[in-house]
Parts: structure tokens; C-alpha cells; sequence
């Protein structure tokens, strides 16, 4: 492996926000590349939960709004009492040209001041930790952002995510490809020149990247040409947990079920369930609108306790239970045929044994997404299986078997690889930032 600390003294940052998680990598601060880790339930983390936590508080005997994010955002929700508001995903959101702010205990926040208070505080535990001032990085960006269809859409949600680091005090921002980052960390375990294929599974997208590696390409000197070709996809992890939530989640609260108005039977709306599904879209059923509509339906539902199950969940704000449980599941079925699924507040208690086959039928059109996603980059890069050396999977959905099994049956099991799955961006990042010539951290 190549050392990660420059000749010149140079310390170079790296950021990988995440939609579900983050984390930040320092090069040249020691001998090996450095992960700021984080305090979480009494231990440490390396993944800074890209989630918001924002609730009023007296002080003073004046109403106050506090925020907390990653680890701190999640111990404090889980002690409050009465709860605020949880919000996650937010990444998800930056293509929308429809978003632009929300309102949260009457104040109005645009998203970019919402991912910047995570990107504040990640910015200053890193500073703290690292023991520099972190002005400057190199951070990671999908190949495509969830919902952008087109370059002027990819090229909105980049100059948002821009702003929302200006915001949180980063005065020099370079973007990098997020499968082409983790291609400079998969370089840094090589002894030999490599045609590689990256696979990037995050929680909103799936991102590849064909890229010629190795130590010959660093002491040439890299050209545009070594990346081959790049694609992805707006399906990943949250797509997956989507599907969990709408066949074991939805039913029990409610979903399909029926109300009488007027004398003629009517179905819930659906339009609720589609956002239950959806990590960004959960918090914003907290409004007063969507609450005052679903006690209506209640009033009138042929299945009164689903829907106050549903209204539950919504007013004490379970999201973040919910994403623990659908995890868990979702990771007991990559390790196992059978797990069960199981979720429970006191109110709504949730059991169910789910096979792996079925969770793969639930997902198969997302799969075949996926699939068709890296046979065009071959295709349209003019490359072959097996033309590529090896390929190499990271992030959360890279364990998924089925996911695994696209990539097999094209290059081999002998030609996969993984490693670090969940902090490799971050790495490769900070390696790139090495080579660049922006100013110092």
C-alpha cells in the first residue's frame, strides 16, 4: 500500500455525506490515512448519522429551538420525552426544484440550512479531533442525485450542496465522482495496474465507475482517460427499505384500507404510504395539514386502529425506529434465508417472519435497475467482462446477496472485491485531495 502521507507536509481532507451516513478522512495528519470517530452510546463510530434533530426547549422561560445532528441528534431524540422533529435522508432532496425550505416549530428553513448544521458540526468534531482547521475538501458526489434527470438537474444539486458547505464554513469545496473516490482508496492496496469496475451502493444511489489504477498510472500521471466511463442510478438502500416498508409496515397501518364519506366507500390515500416509504419524505407528514386530514379518515375508516396506529407512528415521530428496524431485517437477510422482522413503541407492535426469497421478489425491479445500469456503462464504454481485472463493491447494499449475484454472474466471485465498505469514499477522497492543488485544510 502507498503511503498516504505527502512528501511536501501537506494534510488534505476528505468528506463523504452520506444519505444515511457520513464520515470525514484526514491524509497526512499521521502514517495512515485518519477517520474522525464520533461518541455514540458509549462507544465510537466512524459514521456520523447524516440525520437533524431539532426541538424547542425553555430557556430562560422563553421558547428556544435546538439542533443536534449524527450521533448526538439520535441520543437526544431517543431521550426526549415529548419528541421534536427527526429528519433524515436530506441529501435525497437536493434535485427538487419544488423543495426549497420547510417550516419547523413555526421558523423556516431552506435545505441547504439544514444539511449545513450537519456539515457544521461534522466539520468541528473533525477539527477538534484532527487538531487542524479544516477550511478546505474534497468531497464526494453521486454520479447522478436522487431524481436529477438531467445534467442542468445533477448540476442544481451540486451548486446546492456547494452552498450548503459555504454555509457550514468550508471555504474551498472540490467535487469527486463517489465511485471514482473509492477507486483512489482501492489504488492505495495495489502492487500492479488494474482495469477495475467500482460498484457504490449508498442509501439514495448506485454509482460505477471504470477506472485504470495503480502505481503506473500515479507515476505517469493521471489523464482524463483513465476514467472509462461512469454511471448510477437513483436506487440503493432506501429503495430496498422502501419495499420492507410497503410489504410488513404499510398493511398494519393501514394502507388499502377503506373509509366511508357521503354514503360511498373510499381508499385511504395512498399518497401517505408512498411518503412513509420514503426515508426525506417521513418527517414532513409532522404537519398540521396531513395530521388534521388523517383524523378525518380515522373518524371515518371501516378500520379505526390501523389508522390511529398510523397517526401514532406519525405524531411521536418513529422514523428513526423504523430505519433501525428495516436495517436489521435487512442485514439478517444477507446473512441468513429467514429473519424476522420486529418493530414495537408499546402502541404498535410489529411482527413478521420474512424469507430472503421474498424480499428478493419485493426488489427484483430494482435489481434489474441496477443491472441494466452497469451493462450500458460496459456497453457504452466499449469494454467487455472480461476486460476488467477486478471489481470492487462498497457501501451498505454491496452485502445484499442478490445485489452480489449482478456482478458474479458477470465478472466471476474470484473477481470481487470489498473492503472498508462503509469509509472507503472517505478514504479515497483524502487521498485525492493529496494530489490537489487547492489550498490546505
Amino acid at each position: 500500500m502507498h503511503s498516504p502521507t505527502s512528501p511536501t507536509g501537506k494534510v488534505a481532507i476528505g468528506i463523504d455525506f452520506g444519505t444515511t451516513n457520513s464520515s470525514i478522512a484526514c491524509a497526512g495528519c499521521s502514517d495512515a490515512i485518519q477517520l474522525a470517530k464520533f461518541p455514540y452510546l458509549e462507544g465510537l463510530t466512524d459514521a456520523y448519522r447524516s440525520l437533524l434533530y431539532l426541538q424547542q426547549v425553555k430557556e430562560g422561560g422563553v421558547n428556544a429551538l435546538k439542533s443536534w445532528t449524527g450521533p448526538e441528534g439520535i441520543e437526544q431524540y431517543l431521550s426526549a420525552d415529548v419528541k421534536g422533529r427527526l429528519i433524515q435522508s436530506l441529501k435525497s432532496f437536493l434535485s427538487s426544484r419544488s423543495l426549497h425550505s420547510t417550516e419547523v416549530f413555526g421558523r423556516r428553513y431552506t435545505l441547504e440550512d439544514l444539511i449545513a448544521k450537519i456539515l457544521r458540526d461534522l466539520r468541528e468534531k473533525a477539527q477538534h479531533q484532527f487538531g487542524i482547521k479544516v477550511r478546505s475538501a474534497v468531497v464526494g458526489r453521486p454520479v447522478h442525485f436522487v431524481g436529477a434527470e438531467t445534467q442542468e438537474d445533477d448540476g442544481y444539486a451540486e451548486a446546492r450542496l456547494r452552498s450548503a458547505f459555504e454555509l457550514a464554513g468550508y471555504e474551498s469545496v472540490e467535487f469527486e465522482m463517489e465511485p471514482v473516490a473509492a477507486a483512489h482508496y482501492y489504488e492505495s492496496t495495489l502492487d500492479h495496474d488494474e482495469l477495475i469496475l467500482i460498484g457504490d451502493f449508498g442509501g439514495g444511489t448506485s454509482d460505477f465507475s471504470l477506472v485504470h489504477v495503480g502505481p503506473g498510472v500515479r507515476q505517469r500521471g493521471r489523464v482524463a482517460s483513465d476514467i472509462v466511463g461512469s454511471a448510477g442510478v437513483g436506487i440503493a438502500g432506501d429503495s430496498f427499505d422502501a419495499k420492507i416498508i410497503r410489504h410488513l409496515v404499510s398493511p398494519a397501518l393501514g394502507t388499502g384500507s377503506q373509509l366511508r364519506s357521503l354514503g360511498k366507500i373510499l381508499t385511504v390515500p395512498n399518497w401517505v404510504y408512498i411518503r412513509l416509504e420514503r426515508w426525506h419524505h417521513l418527517s414532513l407528514l409532522r404537519g398540521r395539514d396531513v395530521l388534521n386530514m388523517l383524523r378525518g379518515v380515522h373518524a371515518q375508516s371501516l378500520e379505526p386502529e390501523k389508522i390511529g396506529a398510523l397517526i401514532h407512528f406519525i405524531k411521536e415521530d418513529l422514523g428513526f425506529h423504523l430505519h433501525r428496524a428495516v436495517q436489521k431485517v435487512k442485514s439478517d437477510l444477507s446473512n441468513e434465508a429467514v429473519a424476522t422482522f420486529q418493530f414495537s413503541d408499546g402502541f404498535v407492535d410489529l411482527k413478521a417472519v420474512v424469507e430472503r426469497a421474498s424480499f428478493e421478489r419485493w426488489i427484483a425491479e430494482e435489481l434489474e435497475q441496477i443491472a441494466r445500469c452497469v451493462d450500458s456503462l460496459l456497453s457504452s464504454s466499449g469494454i467487455l467482462p472480461q476486460d476488467v481485472n477486478m471489481v470492487f463493491l462498497t457501501g451498505g447494499s454491496s452485502f445484499v446477496p442478490s445485489v452480489r449475484r449482478i456482478f458474479e454472474t458477470r465478472f466471476g466471485e474470484n473477481r470481487i472485491r470489498g473492503g472498508n465498505e462503509f469509509t472507503s469514499v472517505a478514504r479515497g477522497l483524502a487521498l485525492k485531495a493529496l494530489e490537489c492543488p487547492h489550498p490546505a485544510p
